[in-house]
């Protein structure tokens, strides 16, 4: 089969369910143990986190950067600080997802020559506070490197990002004079590192995990450390950067493989490419009937559906991404109103300093957004009216959502009769409870004022 094809098709068995993760970009445990219950009270099943290791500095990215797999300490917090994260979410209904780290290790040429991991001076910390560290130990013995010179590529940076092989065997370098982020080989003994790593984390509680840089990793490697005994009860998704779907470089090179090659799920890039065409000036909201059809999203029991994610505002090679706040507001209507699709709700702590996207989690339109998806959760969808300006569809008779995007109010009318919808019983939108729809005959007008979303829940 064509990796073209296989977009838009349920060809692949998939774990994973609608339930919405928020990640919690850069938060402390601790400050996510605090908020489990406003969390669940919320509606968020999952929550993903950053990297849970050994790194140290205190730059977001930073955390992207390993130094040691065997404990977790880092100024997020440490592998006791973990544990108790997990309980606590636990404890109400929510389910914690790690984000993988394992194309590399952490970028210290500045300070020495050689790839011994986590280095002398950072074991030299842990026998001089061994009691803590002792404490902290997630498997392994922390009187040794875990890693050294023969489980690493060569050195040399990436020159050709179209080249699968440039871009998976060298390594990530930031211009000038860096030398990169020396590149793992998986070689048997790094496998097993990582393998021991995840099951650690498993052991712990945690439910998924985020691999990140997953085009920078071979599908071997990949299959290698993510077996089926690791997968079991997990769900795994990678996460590969792409600016459209099927006929894409970045698709065709990367994120077609890596779905042909795994049964991993991944973010829907496709979908998100689709979304901001659709939502720009020229655009047609008419994409947004059935873009898999056409190899612009992911299957949805494969996808990780956004309308943001970290990379986009922290990353200056992506930030052209970025929607204005009433387009990602439209996006996210779309993202948590459809069927399909694993849903991801970004929230940070100004790292980019466009501070959009502080307390984002339970902002009053996400709120009614997650309110919307969950009581339409397990149901259908029919689109029920399109054009270029808005699309309306329905969520089997639970629910309708109309989007508009024209700086004009639009009429849709719907065949509520076939769409199954209730007749004689409120439909209140769950952004603006003062818009309510009551349908009386088989067809029904739905006004969408301008450059809005209404998501209409049965009461």
């Amino acid at each position: 089969m064509a990796l073209s094809a296989l977009v838009g098709l349920g060809f692949f068995s998939a774990s994973a369910s609608a339930e919405v993760i928020l990640h919690a970009f850069n938060w402390k445990y601790s400050d996510v143990a605090a908020r489990a219950q406003e969390i669940a009270n919320l509606g968020y099943k999952k929550v993903l986190v950053s990297p849970a290791y050994k790194s140290s500095g205190g730059e977001w990215w930073s955390r992207y950067q390993p130094q040691d797999y065997r404990v977790i300490d880092n100024p997020l917090g440490d592998t006791q600080a973990f544990k108790a994260m997990v309980n606590a979410l636990s404890a109400k209904g929510v389910a914690v997802y790690a984000d993988i780290i394992f194309n590399h290790m952490a970028n210290e040429t500045w300070k020495r020559e050689d790839l011994n991991y986590p280095g002398t001076e950072v074991l030299n910390s842990y026998a001089a506070n061994s009691s803590y560290y002792n404490s902290q130990i997630l498997y392994g013995d922390l009187e040794d490197n875990f890693f050294g010179a023969n489980d690493f590529h060569p050195e040399g940076c990436i020159s050709n990002y179209n080249d699968p092989g440039n871009v998976q065997y060298w390594r990530l370098c930031g211009g000038e004079d860096d030398r990169g982020l020396p590149d793992l080989d998986p070689n048997n003994w790094v496998v097993a590192q990582q393998k021991a790593y995840l099951n650690a984390l498993k052991a712990l509680g945690v439910k998924g995990f985020r691999i990140d840089a997953a085009k920078h990793m071979t599908n071997y490697h990949l299959n290698a450390v993510f077996t089926p005994e690791i997968k079991s009860g997990m769900h795994v998704f990678g996460e590969i950067i792409t600016t459209g779907g099927a006929g894409n470089g970045d698709y065709d090179n990367f994120l077609g493989p890596y779905l042909y090659d795994t049964d991993h799920a991944a973010y829907d890039f496709p979908l998100f490419a689709t979304l901001r065409g659709a939502l720009n000036f020229g655009g047609s909201m008419s994409a947004l009937v059935d873009p898999g059809a056409y190899g612009q999203a992911l299957d949805g029991g494969r996808a990780i559906t956004f309308a943001i994610t970290h990379d986009i505002p922290l990353n200056e090679g992506f930030r052209y991404q970025l929607m204005d706040g009433t387009n990602e507001h439209l996006a996210h209507a779309f993202v948590l109103g459809r069927d399909g699709g694993t849903p991801l709700i970004y929230s940070d702590n100004n790292e980019s300093g466009d501070n959009r996207w502080v307390n984002f989690y339970k902002r009053g339109d996400i709120q009614g957004m997650l309110r919307f998806h969950n009581g339409v959760q397990g149901t259908g969808m029919q689109i029920l009216s399109h054009n270029e300006c808005h699309i309306l569809f329905s969520r089997g008779s639970k629910g309708v959502v109309g989007i508009n995007k024209c700086s004009g109010g639009q009429d849709a009318w719907a065949d509520a009769g076939s769409a199954g919808l209730w007749w004689n019983t409120n439909y209140r939108d769950t952004l603006d409870g003062s818009s309510v729809e009551r349908i009386s005959s088989n067809w029904h007008k739905f006004y969408l004022p301008p450059r809005s979303a209404r998501m209409w829940l049965r009461d």
